[in-house]
């Protein structure tokens, strides 16, 4: 098949850090060298987008494996940029496969889709037990000319978790302002911000989510917040916020006690300047 994007990266420890084993992309997906901020040896990888952004009919593959005890922080540059789409919504589908005792971080920037955008996304994730996750993604209004909100036509996010072959977590969130109204109770209930994280991990203690409830008490801004347990050990946390920085401020004092105290590692900070 011809992806308008494609990128495909496997990572593997070696001496102490963890590095590429497996690393190709072509046309409108490129890749950062990784950094190293700290002696953890865990790389921050950042994703291009030289086209600035998806146009009506494109299609991006992503495809992500970490082998055993294999740490990874994936992101992007800047936000993902959907543009007016009339006939094929551009599609992006991503899967991950993650070896027992592998780590991974996934922080994209948030979605923007301007006005009479169409897109789906689909995120099949295969964990072996004992591996960590942590999974986010923030929606915004959009953007249009005139500065109204929700111009756009249709967003479909889907995501589904296998733990060890078996459907663990299955979250579709499916947003068309022309057919729902958006502001109503059930769905954005007058906020215009929506960002989800997902956390799966053997370390989950009954005792966490008091610690998680302390977390994002210090961490947020005027949101409505929900905290739910899966049905294998891990969490999610949905969000509705008037702003991109109240969620990530939130998802942030998550992801830094999950870090700190499941797998002993310091707070980080993503730079995108």
């Amino acid at each position: 098949m011809k992806w308008t994007g494609y990128l495909r990266l496997a990572v593997a420890p070696k001496q102490g850090k963890t590095i590429a084993t497996d690393l190709y992309y072509e046309n409108a997906f490129k890749l950062t060298r990784p950094l190293y901020p700290d002696e953890s040896g865990q790389p921050h990888y950042y994703i291009l987008n030289p086209g600035g952004g998806y146009v009506d009919g494109d299609r991006y593959k992503l495809d992500i494996e970490l082998a055993e005890d294999a740490r990874l922080l994936l992101t992007t540059q800047s936000s993902t940029k959907v543009y007016k789409t009339r006939n094929t919504a551009p599609v992006q589908d991503m899967e991950i496969r993650m070896k027992k005792g592998s780590f991974l971080e996934y922080m994209p920037d948030p979605l923007i889709a301007y006005r009479h955008a169409q897109y789906k996304q689909k995120t099949t994730i295969r964990m072996e037990r004992g591996s960590t996750l942590i999974f986010s993604d923030i929606v915004t209004p959009g953007w249009s000319p005139d500065g109204a909100l929700f111009s756009y036509d249709r967003l479909r996010l889907k995501t589904e978790i296998y733990v060890d072959g078996d459907l663990a977590v299955y979250d579709q969130v499916r947003l068309a302002p022309s057919e729902q109204d958006l502001t109503g109770i059930g769905l954005l209930e007058g906020y215009t911000h929506f960002g989800s994280l997902i956390v799966v991990g053997e370390q989950m203690t009954s005792d966490f989510p008091d610690q998680l409830y302390e977390a994002m008490d210090a961490g947020t801004a005027p949101c409505r917040v929900g905290l739910s347990m899966l049905p294998v050990p891990g969490f999610s946390v949905r969000v509705l916020a008037s702003s991109t920085q109240d969620i990530e401020r939130l998802f942030a004092a998550c992801q830094r006690l999950v870090r700190e105290q499941w797998l002993g590692l310091k707070p980080v900070f993503l730079r995108k300047y």
